[in-house]
């Protein structure tokens, strides 16, 4: 019995330790893809921001010939990013203001966005779900 306390306490004891450091690993990965995600929209290209985008969400939703014109025709002037927050199920959401010109009219926007990231373990890497954003919404 005692061993078994032991033993039990020293796994939960070394799981303890090994957490932290999973998770800070976790969310370096997560700060790293954040900032090549930013970057791509930041120099307006979308077809690398897109690539960050979850494959799910790109098989459910494909990004059409067309529709990649129609960013093609914006560029960004702006991009602030929040702060991260977390949500119950481990997805992490950053609320982003984003400011963009249309390429063709010089005319300026502003939009608010929220990111939605997820962490594959298979892939051991985030990934942005929500797609990217719909600057036409309401338009």
């Amino acid at each position: 019995m005692r061993a078994t306390t032991s033993l039990l306490l020293s796994l939960a004891f070394g799981l303890a330790l090994a957490s932290p450091a999973a998770a800070a690993g976790s969310s370096r990965k997560l700060e790293q893809a954040q900032t090549v995600y930013s970057s791509a929209m930041r120099w307006s290209d979308y077809e690398a921001a897109w690539q960050m985008v979850d494959p799910d969400v790109r098989a459910a939703q494909p990004l059409t010939d067309l529709e990649l014109e129609r960013y093609r025709q914006l560029q960004v002037s702006s991009y602030r990013e929040g702060s991260n927050g977390e949500l119950e199920d481990g997805t992490v959401v950053r609320p982003v203001e984003i400011g963009v010109i249309n390429r063709h009219t010089q005319a300026e926007r502003m939009l608010r966005y929220q990111e939605r990231w997820r962490w594959d373990p298979k892939a051991k890497r985030w990934w942005q779900m929500a797609g990217l954003p719909d600057f036409w919404e309401g338009k």
